[in-house]
């Protein structure tokens, strides 16, 4: 029973968003918006089977590991000012 129980509270929701974010990464393209896992917001210029190149700023390129992508900006809720 407590197998059961640390299964469907614990091991299936997290194989779940692993899963979730598997498909987020393999589905990122050009032009995608990006957060990386050290808090870098950029635009994805180009993608490549293990990796990213992707724009900070103007001119200002980084290639960074496709595993350290870990969310899209535009699905963080907006801050009330």
């Amino acid at each position: 029973l407590m197998v059961l129980v640390l299964w469907l509270f614990m091991w299936r929701p997290e194989a779940k968003r692993r899963k979730q974010m598997q498909a987020f990464r393999d589905g990122l393209k050009k032009g995608s918006k990006v957060i990386t896992a050290g808090g870098i917001y950029g635009t994805v210029k180009e993608v490549h089977e293990n990796s990213l190149l992707i724009e900070v700023d103007s001119n200002v390129t980084l290639r960074i590991d496709k595993n350290m992508v870990v969310a899209d900006p535009s699905e963080l809720p907006q801050q009330q000012k």
